[in-house]
């Protein structure tokens, strides 16, 4: 008998269940699923215009999947053929598609083809349909409560429209329910039924969008409520509160171990997690563990949401979660309902981070770039250091304050390359800004070609190195110092605008931006690896918030620049090196500076820092020095021939109210025979020349090699900072320092 028929014979009428009797005969008759069947919706029209093509049906039990396929069975005039793939197969397909066949060659009439629970059908029983839904002798109906994307061939599912139906809603039930009460024909029309109060709302409560189960109990209830059905037309039926819950007893959980609602719950469950929901977490929770879920399973996926999730926020969160798995291992249901609880609560309301993620970055990086070879200070020098050079320079933590030194951990061509992205959340928040400006000083103070394997080998070239870990690690403290100190007693406002120029890798455009989360940070840099390198640092923040970074000469910089934009704070280091011909520099930013805004600087005076001289012999001594006095000395010379004098005057004479104080800062320094031969081409022999002084340069290149190269030198920088505002400064009390800087004027040695 056809699925779909519909009986005749009263006595058939009469012993079908009353959710077969009440499946809707016509669109009008179809409650429920509104967004898909909805007046002027898509399929409706397609149903009423009879031009259906190929659909797949999804959903639940009890969501009206075959009741849509009989209603258009009823509407369509194309033939309408059914299978069920839990009892049909190839045998009764080709039969289906042979009958289609002819249906279509003799009298020019279509065949929809109706295939219940398609998932059922493996991948062969599928394929065998595809070709004729591909050529048109059949229109697909498949109905499947499985998702299809997973269950369906992608074949079938890319010629077809999909279309899900939702778990019915509490009105659409109850309407549903009142249908078959009404109905004098197929339902209980012909009766006087009541309920008592709250009665019918149980059965719509516990049929949980199920329009089948609801059916179901309610011809349970109303038949059971009379000592003999069917009575005569017109008695009168009570249902009580008590007979609705006798008749439909514990809502039906949707859970399928193997199926779609198991991922969904266990999905919704860990997603609950991650967005700090207690009360979410708790609900599928206990809907995977009524339905019977294995524990270990989730206690599987909650170990993994206390790294995925939470991660360094709180790096208990995975001790946690263990000891509870352990402690259901011993203890198990029901008592170990606890230890599920407690994990998944702990997980819910602690602080959440995925920075664990980075992870997955440094794989693609792996898998997208050429393996670099290992950076040779971080190999194993065991066996053939003396041969090789492996691990020497390597850098030592645990010898230096603090147990951290500036050095390169990556390789060269991913030097400057970010993975982790530690969040504002819990732990990781007290470890952020040491992480970034560890970064900030590794990228400024490390030269990517420091540590260069030996591709030979000579006896006596064991001290080559030996220079780099002092020289690395007292330019990282020389860095951080100098950070410190122009940062020190500034105050920047969560919105103000700040300029940075000549910001190199960074090591103060990360510092203003740390302190401007609403305003706005603009850098001018001086080459495009110093722009890439800010650029890939700024690539995880939005468009909006990123600093902009500007790679040109700072006054072309601020050529472009919009007219209308001023800043409150403009900063640099080195930017005034020839301090005496940058007054129209000068001037050109005070019209960037807003009517408070102040100027921060950090310049290095080169002729109050060391020179060769300082560290060679007495002979040699006497030598150099007579070339210093025309190099720091010569008033044609820019670069050497001012003090801070100079330029604390230029900045007076600008208009600017100003303070200062001057340090100096002691690094490590190497000197390779290369530096010795430029700084002798460019600066000592042109200088000797200007003085005509004969000097053997073959000769005073050797003493110098001799005497400096590879040797770890303790150079001088003098540095003076220079903070310049457009408005006067308030009038300090007489005997009180000024408190904006309290260290104006003074001179700060730094130890080794």
């Amino acid at each position: 008998m056809n699925l779909f028929s519909v009986a005749s014979e009263a006595d058939q009428q009469k012993n079908q269940p009353l959710a077969y009797r009440m499946r809707p005969r016509t669109l009008d008759e179809y409650i429920g699923q509104d967004a898909i069947i909805g007046e002027g919706r898509l399929l409706r029209r397609s149903i009423q215009a009879d031009q259906l093509s190929s659909v797949i049906f999804y959903g639940p039990p009890g969501t009206g999947k075959t009741t849509l396929a009989r209603v258009i069975a009823n509407t369509t005039k194309r033939h309408f053929s059914t299978l069920n793939a839990v009892l049909s197969g190839v045998k009764e397909l080709r039969y289906e598609i042979d009958e289609a066949r002819q249906r279509l060659e003799l009298y020019n009439r279509g065949t929809i083809l109706f295939v219940d629970e398609v998932h059922r059908w493996n991948k062969s029983q599928q394929d065998a349909l595809l070709p004729w839904v591909e050529n048109g002798t059949v229109i697909l109906i498949g109905a499947t409560t499985e998702n299809p994307y997973f269950e369906v061939n992608a074949a079938l599912v890319s010629r077809s429209r999909i279309f899900q139906l939702k778990s019915l809603e509490s009105d659409d039930l109850m309407a549903i329910a009142k249908q078959a009460l009404a109905d004098k024909e197929r339902g209980y029309g012909l009766y006087e039924v009541s309920f008592e109060e709250g009665a019918l709302e149980h059965l719509v409560s516990v049929a949980n969008g199920d329009a089948r189960s609801l059916l179901n109990a309610l011809q349970l209830a109303v038949e059971t409520s009379v000592t003999h059905f069917p009575p005569p037309h017109g008695t009168q039926i009570s249902i009580t509160k008590d007979a609705a819950e006798q008749s439909i007893q514990q809502k039906a959980v949707l859970y399928d171990k193997e199926g779609d609602y198991h991922f969904d719950v266990i999905s919704a469950f860990i997603k609950s997690i991650r967005g700090s929901d207690p009360d979410a977490t708790l609900y599928w929770l206990a809907r995977m563990v009524n339905a019977g879920e294995d524990p270990k399973f989730i206690f599987r996926r909650m170990l993994i949401s206390a790294c995925e999730d939470v991660g360094l926020a709180d790096p208990q969160a995975i001790v946690v979660v263990q000891a509870d798995a352990q402690a259901f291992e011993r203890i198990g249901f029901p008592e170990g309902r606890f230890h599920l609880t407690h994990a998944a609560l702990y997980l819910a309301t602690t602080e959440k981070s995925n920075s664990t993620l980075a992870f997955f970055d440094a794989l693609k990086g792996v898998e997208q770039q050429a393996q670099d070879e290992v950076p040779n200070h971080l190999r194993d020098g065991n066996r053939d250091a003396k041969g090789f050079g492996h691990g020497q320079g390597y850098l030592y933590p645990h010898a230096y304050q603090d147990h951290w030194v500036a050095q390169q951990y990556l390789p060269s061509s991913l030097q400057g390359k970010v993975f982790y992205e530690p969040s504002d959340q819990g732990y990781e928040k007290s470890i952020k800004d040491k992480v970034q400006r560890h970064r900030e000083e590794q990228l400024e103070s490390v030269e990517t070609d420091a540590f260069v394997e030996n591709l030979s080998y000579s006896p006596g070239d064991k001290d080559r190195q030996r220079w780099i870990s002092r020289t690395v690690s007292e330019r990282g403290k020389l860095l951080q110092t100098l950070r410190k100190t122009l940062f020190e007693g500034l105050t920047i406002r969560r919105s103000d605008r700040v300029l940075v120029c000549n910001a190199g890798h960074g090591l103060l455009l990360w510092e203003a931006f740390r302190n401007t989360p609403e305003g706005l940070v603009v850098a001018q840099v001086r080459t495009a690896d110093q722009r890439d390198h800010i650029n890939h640092y700024a690539q995880s923040l939005s468009e909006l918030d990123r600093p902009v970074v500007h790679c040109n000469p700072l006054d072309k910089v601020l050529d472009a620049l919009s007219d209308q934009l001023r800043f409150e704070v403009i900063m640099g280091r080195n930017l005034f090196s020839r301090a005496k011909e940058e007054e129209q520099l000068l001037l050109k930013l005070k019209t960037r500076l807003s009517p408070e805004g102040s100027m921060h600087f950090a310049e290095s005076v080169p002729s109050l820092g060391s020179r060769l001289s300082d560290f060679v012999s007495e002979d040699l001594q006497q030598l150099l020095r007579k070339a210093e006095s025309t190099l720091y000395g010569d008033p044609a010379n820019p670069l050497t021939n001012w003090t801070a004098k100079d330029l604390l005057g230029l900045f007076e004479q600008a208009g600017f109210a100003t303070t200062s104080h001057e340090m100096d800062l002691e690094e490590s320094r190497s000197m390779a025979e290369g530096d010795i031969r430029r700084y002798l081409d460019a600066s000592y022999l042109p200088a000797f020349a200007s003085q005509a002084v004969e000097v053997d340069a073959k000769k005073l290149e050797h003493e110098l090699i001799t005497q400096l190269a590879g040797r770890s030198l303790a150079w001088k920088h003098h540095l003076l900072f220079v903070h310049s505002f457009a408005k006067a400064l308030p009038k300090q009390q007489p005997g009180k320092e000024d408190d904006t800087f309290s260290k104006v004027k003074k001179k700060v040695h730094s130890a080794k």
